[in-house]
């Protein structure tokens, strides 16, 4: 079955360049970001892990672990790691899940259920495993994104796509376009007037539909 918005996401045991893990274990009571690859010594994806380690102390502020995935095998992610951190000027702490048997990225619908890897294959092979799944601590997929292979991913944004969804976790709120931390939010129609201010003050009533409210710290 596809993955969907709040849909629990598939546990699974696999070997990654820093032991063996088993996904909700390892996500235990903590945000996580899984982002995956085609192919490592790949230039784009090097990039890619080098952002991603330069913003540990980001990840750790925000209470989420990151992992990443790739279609090699774990000697192949530690050789990978000494140029992602040479290039990013950084430790690369996170752990790379070795997925040289597609089942991960299977599962998390990355791949159809009958591609194999060949013989001298290639990233073109697995292009589609570009993807970033953020997951709340109670497992649930809360955002999805695929890039193509010739797009770096967009780190920032998926940082404050995850400042976003903390915001709004378990609260009546959303966010506007282009939201950043400390600007107002978007206040729920489940609440109606009185009971919106007296969770989240006064209001700033834009259209009946659209009532915005101070970020609440």
């Amino acid at each position: 079955m596809s993955l969907r918005i709040n849909t629990i996401v598939p546990n699974f045991t696999a070997e990654t360049d820093q032991g063996t893990i088993t996904f909700h274990d390892w996500i235990g009571d903590s945000w996580a970001i899984l982002f995956s690859h085609p192919k490592d010594f790949t230039p784009v994806c090097t990039t890619e892990f080098g952002a991603v380690a330069q913003l540990a102390d980001e990840w750790a502020a925000r209470g989420t672990k990151v992992i990443g995935v790739s279609v090699d095998g774990v000697e192949e992610h530690k050789g990978w790691k000494k140029d992602i951190e040479s290039f990013a000027g950084t430790t690369a702490d996170f752990p790379i899940i070795a997925d040289s048997d597609l089942a991960v990225s299977k599962a998390f619908d990355m791949l159809p259920a009958d591609a194999y890897m060949p013989d001298g294959r290639t990233p073109a092979h697995s292009a589609t495993v570009r993807s970033v799944f953020i997951i709340s601590p109670d497992k649930k997929v809360q955002l999805m994104m695929t890039y193509p292979m010739s797009v770096g991913r967009n780190f920032a944004e998926i940082l404050r796509a995850l400042d976003a969804l903390q915001k709004t976790y378990g609260a009546p709120l959303a966010t506007p376009a282009n939201w950043v931390t400390g600007q107002d939010v978007v206040v729920a129609l489940s609440l109606d007037n009185a009971a919106a201010e007296a969770k989240y003050g006064a209001l700033d009533i834009k259209l009946p539909y659209l009532r915005m409210a101070k970020d609440p710290k």
